[in-house]
């Protein structure tokens, strides 16, 4: 097709011209294919003077070696051949190879049909390979895939024997260190199965929010970053977690009074890092407070005790109540949530049920940082109230998306 046919061309046409090319370049791969094992079947070192089929079409394509052995290797599925001596060797896939050449398959569909057959007793292959052959004039490789493990699964229900060695010790690396830049760098490696849970609870946890407030804009690795730090959260308040020095592991943050009731100013995260006085207010609406009174040298006065704002009983209450993130629209989970204090404690706002609300730690953040407003209505549920540049009558909106509570009748 020249330069004005393609010009003139039109969608269909287009579309039949690259099917019309694809079936050529596929047959001609095939017919490579066949060439290499009659060539093996020959002996390349006597034809050529190289030491394997794969180290000559690797010079004769100039491509990498990996790859040549690739061809190599799906040829001998599909083609007949024999050795040296006479004795014949049998293709995995023949009527797969004859398909190919007539360019009516791609390459991961026959790589994923010659996967499939050689996990296949070789009494059962042919009535296989043609259930697969005929699926694939109309499914795509992964359709087909989904079929060959169906077909396996039915030919050996039990699977493969169980392996009875000692499993090895998973190998697994990671460093955390902060630069001076005041961010962390993270670095890993993991086994499969770590790494399978790992992407996992990240994959649910960092789900695009649907909610009230607009679509959600986060790209993909801040999606990632903020379902991270989600998961940190999680692990942080499980009961389960082992003690450090006599206490549950915990970071100290240290404000002023004045600057924690104004939010403004800045407070030491643990050793080294900073964060806003701001940020600091919203975690005292949650957290393990130990109030502490300094000297003009920064030096201890007078060391107050650890004191929960929240407790066990009331948090339950909470659950019961809100049953997740109260912010319209939020699917979060309780577990993934925290207590907000309306009229914030700083302000000698009360721990009570009236007085808190249950909020993930994005909407927690939003809503200290936002024209949101939340409040406890008439009924004793929480209710939002958006800011004017989304409503100007700033009409209540409640998150009604929580299963309720199956209550007796």
């Amino acid at each position: 097709m020249d330069s004005e046919a393609v010009w003139k061309a039109d969608a269909v046409a287009l579309a039949d011209r690259i099917s019309a090319l694809l079936t050529v370049v596929r047959s001609a791969e095939a017919e490579i294919g066949s060439l290499l094992a009659e060539i093996e079947s020959r002996g390349v070192m006597e034809l050529f003077g190289y030491r394997s089929v794969a180290r000559l079409f690797e010079h004769l394509a100039d491509i990498p070696k990996a790859a040549a052995e690739t061809v190599v290797k799906r040829a001998r599925a599909l083609t007949s051949s024999h050795t040296l001596d006479g004795t014949p060797i049998p293709a995995v896939a023949p009527a797969t190879g004859l398909a190919a050449s007539d360019g009516r398959l791609s390459t991961p569909m026959i790589d994923t049909i010659v996967g499939v057959i050689t996990q296949i007793p070789p009494e059962h292959r042919d009535e296989a390979e043609q259930h697969l052959l005929t699926f694939a004039s109309e499914a795509g490789h992964k359709q087909v895939a989904a079929l060959g493990a169906r077909i396996v699964a039915h030919l050996d229900p039990d699977g493969a024997e169980p392996d009875e060695t000692e499993p090895a010790t998973p190998s697994r690396e990671l460093s955390l260190r902060r630069k001076r830049t005041g961010f962390w760098e993270l670095n890993g490696r993991f086994d499969d199965e770590t790494g399978a849970r790992a992407s996992a609870l990240l994959d649910s946890l960092a789900q695009r929010r649907t909610t009230d407030e607009g679509p959600d804009l986060r790209s993909p690795l801040e999606r990632y970053g903020d379902a991270f730090s989600d998961a940190i959260d999680l692990a942080l308040n499980s009961p389960e977690l082992p003690l450090q020095a006599g206490e549950r592991a915990h970071v100290m943050v240290t404000v002023s009074l004045a600057d924690l009731k104004s939010g403004v100013g800045r407070a030491t995260l643990g050793d080294l890092g900073t964060i806003s006085a701001a940020e600091a207010r919203i975690h005292a609406c949650d957290c393990m407070l130990i109030p502490a009174i300094l000297g003009g040298k920064s030096e201890p006065l007078d060391l107050g005790r650890q004191r929960r704002l929240i407790s066990t009983p009331l948090r339950r209450a909470l659950y019961l109540r809100d049953r997740g993130c109260a912010f319209p629209g939020c699917h979060r989970p309780p577990r993934h949530c925290q207590g907000h204090h309306i009229q914030e404690w700083a302000a000698g706002g009360p721990t009570e049920l009236g007085n808190l609300v249950l909020m993930c730690g994005h909407h927690h953040r939003l809503l200290h940082r936002s024209g949101w407003q939340v409040r406890i209505a008439a009924d004793g549920l929480p209710e939002f109230l958006p800011p004017v540049f989304l409503d100007k009558r700033r009409k209540p909106r409640r998150n009604n998306l929580h299963e309720p509570l199956p209550f007796a009748a």
